[in-house]
């Protein structure tokens, strides 16, 4: 017995909100009906000045193979990244999350897509991701119902802003 398909809704730490961005069809060519969220080679493949013309229209999705490195270069004209979770075991686009947010200085949004399930939220928004893309009924129920896990201590650094510090002098508090 199959499951019957389950809506997406996007999600952000004040509840369920609109998405304006849209998948455009494979041969579609720029301008875009609606803000464009582009695979990387599609968006590699855009001349340089449509790209400069459409920046605050175009985003680009990663899945975990491609190298981040191939858009350090666009990060100051993409307003979102989509990072893809094809499978939840995958975690290479936490550490992509991570690298935007530390390493590059990407303030824009960083969105999770595919996979996203309700016990990843909380790391998710540690390692950098302002959206997630969900479509799992487990965390839809518990997002609507503003039950999202989470702990409230952490031990490791993150790129997220850190809570009040703890009275325990070992524990490491990301450099201000």
């Amino acid at each position: 017995m199959t499951e019957p398909a389950s809506e997406t809704r996007l999600w952000r730490p004040g509840g369920f909100c609109a998405d304006p961005w849209r998948r455009p069809a494979p041969d579609a060519a720029p301008p875009f009906a609606a803000p464009a969220l582009l695979g990387l080679d599609a968006y590699l493949a855009l001349d340089a000045a449509t790209r400069a013309a459409h920046a605050d229209a175009l985003a680009v999705e990663l899945l975990p193979g491609e190298p981040l490195e191939a858009i350090v270069p666009h990060l100051d004209r993409l307003p979102m990244v989509a990072l893809a979770f094809p499978g939840f075991a995958d975690g290479r686009s936490y550490s992509k999350a991570a690298l935007l947010r530390s390493r590059h200085g990407y303030g824009g949004e960083i969105r999770a897509t595919g996979e996203v399930l309700i016990d990843q939220v909380a790391h998710m928004l540690r390692c950098g991701f302002t959206t997630l893309s969900v479509s799992h009924p487990v965390a839809l129920a518990r997002l609507a119902a503003g039950t999202a896990p989470g702990l409230p201590g952490h031990y490791q650094p993150s790129p997220a802003a850190a809570g009040r510090a703890g009275r325990y002098a070992w524990r490491r508090l990301p450099a201000a």
